[in-house]
């Protein structure tokens, strides 16, 4: 995927993902793989979200 045909799947990635879309919704909806679309993602700017779920970090204290 180059030039212009790229920029065009780049800004309509970018639209979907600030719709909330997340990459493995985009790679079912696509047929591209997750590395291809963190890429194109990343190349234009967006900001990716963590990935859910538990994280490290001070646990909550039970009251």
């Amino acid at each position: 995927m180059t030039g212009a045909a790229r920029e065009k799947v780049s800004a309509d990635l970018k639209e979907k993902d600030d719709s909330g879309a997340s990459i493995p919704a985009l790679t079912e909806e696509t047929g591209r793989s997750y590395g291809v679309l963190h890429r194109v993602l990343s190349e234009s700017g967006v900001t990716l979200r963590g990935r859910g779920g538990a994280t490290r970090g001070k646990k909550a204290v039970s009251a």
